[in-house]
């Protein structure tokens, strides 16, 4: 069954050709009598009305075709980078993958990141040279690239010297026979090629023009013969949600990728219903599926493991959902690892009436993107959104209009922010009254090393906290850090439980909860806040005339220059800079180098900010040094609560 199956995605730096190539691929098998076109907004896999009409991939798509016997789900992924999260949870569902180069362009900044990505994850991957019927290609210096910046374990495979080279740095055994004159047949290499390929330690490349439908069917055959199916999976139930869809009739439905097992229709699925906040324990309820489709839309009943299906009926189901035993997953899943928002928007309706109408829509589109992490603070009656980037603003307020009937703005960009405890300290609190309340805690807390996040650890006996209310202090933790002094998200810290005690009549199941704010905030208040920021870690493509303007600009912009690399007509600059200085940078890019230049960022760390050239954010519910108001908040005294945030 699973050799009959593959589950691939496919990969590109924008333009590069991606969607022109996933088309043609489902002309030569037969789904579409005629290949559609990006510019005329006639692609299959573009199809949200704002796809069509900007030419644009912004989610990713996935369709169903058949190549000599075998079933191949393709993932067609978009290649902007502010639609990355889109990209990075394709990689929860797929077995291989297709990685898109120009053969102008060569290798882009983006075309490192994910293959880099995939990599890191083990995913298969082969490459396809797309353009090559264009002015300027050249396979020559784009293998060099590839070679050079991905790989050395990449081999196009019509070079029968390429491949004997590559293998041999692979097979002990082959190489022996070489050195001893035993030259085996291309058939040989090429048998060998394919093993190593789905073991991922070789990437075949492959060459054509999607435009022109040049080499759309030796990349189907490579598809087969190169990349791995599914896995011959145990029967433990094991499978990952990694998309959203919205059916007139049906609702909210989610893409569902099983590793082992099945899904029927009319199964119970325990789901996590969040925290009780009496007793801090997982709350679960159970859904039932209500239909099962194929990814061609029919109706299928049921999902098996190697499988991809959409399912209905399980509500809210958040993106990122394993369903059974998460061991068996090949990889991890955690949003954010490709690449994490660093701005933050405030969304704003042109009419105030229509708050409760944008909160709603908002919300359903976190559900389809987590990372965008929409969060009404009543207080304060605003609603903010954590975003990658100014395009993926532009879409929003587009798709608002269109797939909500709302008008909305957005106010300007604003850096996220961290914090960090300044020196080391004690927080502590003696929550005691008014009765009926008991909860004595004590930490113990220091500065941690860059990167470290938190960690948590108890020293304190069950005789003096049971060790339901110490769950409950870990349970409080993100709570109790969400905003530290200066309004950020606290990190880089280590907490230690060193005393406390609870009362065997007076503690109240929601005291620990309550009390742990209000420990930690004291701590933090008197071992002072360090202000962070994000720190980009930057590449930049550029023509030479280019390259003193912008490391001009760099350093203009309190970066610095780590690498200068220069080859053929271009010069490699690979650079630190902090966000709130570049966020506007690729449109002066563009403009300084005549549309030449191109830049690719990623996450590098965070580190100290000078309070004047960063920001404090506003608090979105009561501070818990304010005792009085906190626990009358905490009470539901005060609207908005402490659980606000």
């Amino acid at each position: 069954m699973t050799q009959q199956l593959r589950n691939i995605g496919i990969f590109a730096h924008v333009d590069a050709g991606k969607t022109t190539l996933s088309e043609q691929l489902l002309t030569h098998a037969g789904v579409l009598r005629k290949a559609g076109s990006v510019d005329q907004g006639t692609a299959r896999t573009d199809d949200l009305p704002i796809e069509r009409r900007r030419g644009i991939s912004v989610k990713s798509t996935c369709v169903r075709l058949t190549w000599k016997g075998v079933t191949i789900n393709l993932i067609d992924t978009p290649g902007h980078v502010d639609f990355s999260a889109e990209v990075e949870r394709s990689l929860w569902a797929l077995d291989a993958a297709v990685l898109v180069v120009c053969g102008v362009e060569g290798v882009q900044p983006q075309t490192e990141t994910l293959f880099h990505a995939l990599k890191e994850q083990h995913v298969p991957t082969i490459l396809f040279i797309n353009k090559m019927d264009r002015e300027g290609a050249s396979s020559a210096a784009v293998l060099s690239q590839l070679q050079r910046l991905l790989s050395p374990a990449t081999v196009c495979m019509d070079d029968a010297n390429g491949l004997l080279e590559v293998l041999c740095d692979l097979d002990d055994e082959l190489m022996e026979r070489y050195l001893c004159g035993d030259d085996p047949e291309k058939s040989e290499l090429l048998e060998k090629l394919y093993k190593h390929a789905r073991r991922c330690e070789a990437h075949p490349v492959l060459m054509g023009s999607a435009l022109r439908d040049q080499g759309i069917e030796p990349l189907l055959d490579a598809i087969l013969t190169c990349l791995p199916g599914p896995e011959d999976c145990a029967d433990e139930l094991c499978g990952v949600v990694f998309a959203a869809a919205q059916d007139r009739m049906l609702g909210r439905g989610v893409w569902v990728r099983l590793y082992g097992g099945s899904l029927e229709n009319r199964t119970a699925v325990p789901l996590p219903a969040g925290i009780d906040p009496l007793t801090g324990e997982e709350k679960w309820v159970q859904k039932k599926i209500t239909q099962i489709r194929t990814v061609d839309g029919a109706d299928a009943g049921a999902v098996h493991a190697g499988e991809i299906a959409v399912v209905y009926g399980l509500g809210d189901i958040r993106i990122g959902h394993v369903f059974g035993n998460s061991l068996k997953l090949p990889r991890r899943v955690e949003p954010g690892r490709l690449r994490t928002p660093l701005i933050t928007v405030q969304a704003i309706p042109d009419r105030p009436e229509d708050m409760q109408a944008l909160r709603a829509a908002c919300d359903v589109l976190s559900g389809e993107d987590p990372l965008l992490e929409a969060r009404y603070v009543r207080s304060l009656n605003e609603l903010h959104l954590h975003v990658m980037g100014t395009i993926q603003l532009e879409i929003l307020q587009e798709l608002l209009s269109t797939r909500f009937g709302l008008q909305a703005h957005f106010t300007r960009p604003a850096v996220i922010y961290r914090e960090t405890l300044a020196k080391p300290a004690v927080g502590f609190v003696a929550y005691t009254m008014p009765k009926p309340c008991w909860a004595i805690l004590r930490f113990q807390m220091e500065p941690a090393p860059r990167g470290s996040g938190v960690t948590f650890s108890s020293t304190v006996s069950q005789r003096s906290i049971q060790p339901r209310y110490q769950h409950q202090v870990e349970q409080a933790l993100p709570l109790a850090l969400a905003q530290g002094r200066l309004g950020w998200q606290v990190t880089d810290v280590k907490l230690t439980l060193v005393d406390g005690s609870d009362h065997i009549w007076h503690t109240h199941p929601l005291d620990f909860i309550v009390a742990t704010p209000m420990a930690i905030q004291d701590g933090l208040a008197r071992g002072g806040s360090v202000l962070l920021e994000p720190i980009l870690s930057i590449r930049f493509l550029l023509p030479p005339e280019c390259v003193g303007r912008v490391i001009s600009d760099v350093a203009a912009m309190r970066g610095e220059v780590l690498e200068t690399l220069t080859e053929a007509e271009r010069v490699i600059l690979t650079c630190r800079v902090p966000v709130e200085s570049s966020m506007n940078y690729a449109s002066t890019l563009a403009s300084i180098t005549g549309g030449r230049g191109a830049m690719s960022a990623r996450l590098d760390s965070y580190r100290e900010c000078p309070m004047e050239l960063g920001a404090v954010a506003r608090r979105r519910s009561v501070d818990p040094l304010d005792t009085s108001r906190y626990i009358l908040a905490a009470r539901s005294a005060l609207e908005g609560g402490i659980f606000d945030l």
